[in-house]
């Protein structure tokens, strides 16, 4: 059975085990969200690292070449 937290209308404890049971569906929803997000962002900006990784590469080989020349 479930015991309503007092001043917590979405939170419950289960008499069991004692655990807090988060039962808002909503702020569950925007976390996940949250962690979407930022895995996103965390892609986009390896991504970025790496062009900017691979645009220094081709500058330096540039440099070399014309250095030889």
């Amino acid at each position: 059975m479930m015991i309503p937290v007092k001043d917590y209308p979405h939170l419950y404890r289960d008499e069991v085990s004692g655990a807090i049971i988060n039962y808002d569906d909503r702020a569950y929803n925007e976390y996940v969200n949250s962690l979407n997000q930022r895995e996103h962002q965390r892609i986009e900006i390896e991504s970025l690292k790496n062009e900017v990784s691979e645009i220094k590469s081709l500058l330096k080989e540039l440099i070399n070449e014309t250095r030889r020349n």
